[in-house]
């Protein structure tokens, strides 16, 4: 299992400042902050720092996709509507995604360095294992 993970931002004053907007709908708060680099973190996970950071430096290429995790779609919807009023942009407005699963509820949004970055509810009727590819 993956205990945190993390990204490279060109602007850490703006992309702290989105993170901590967006991630606020997810039940994500500043967990550590550093001169350059915060830790994100709900408070369930294991290290007290958090679970997604960011530091400032060059951001990497090719962007990485990350998604968090949410706890019903109100909150894929509030991410979602959050993160365009913070400056990201849509790559995906809020809804099923039945190629992925019958109850994969997301949204993607691109941050202000072009990570493409989710929210999803797996609703209900999640499998229990991924399907055959």
């Amino acid at each position: 299992m993956i205990d945190h993970t993390g990204i490279n931002v060109s602007s850490f004053v703006i992309s702290k400042a989105f993170y901590e907007t967006v991630l606020a709908m997810l039940g994500y708060t500043l967990r550590l902050g550093l001169k350059k680099a915060a830790g994100f973190g709900d408070g369930n996970g294991a290290d007290p720092g958090g679970d997604f950071w960011i530091s400032e430096g060059t951001p990497f290429t090719p962007r990485s996709h990350i998604a968090f995790h949410a706890r019903n779609e109100a909150e894929v919807n509030a991410f979602f509507e959050a993160a365009l009023a913070a400056g990201g942009k849509s790559n995906g407005a809020p809804g099923i995604r039945p190629h992925y699963h019958a109850s994969y509820y997301a949204t993607f949004v691109h941050d202000p360095d072009g990570y493409n970055i989710e929210a999803v509810f797996h609703g209900n009727g999640a499998p229990s294992h991924p399907p055959e590819i």
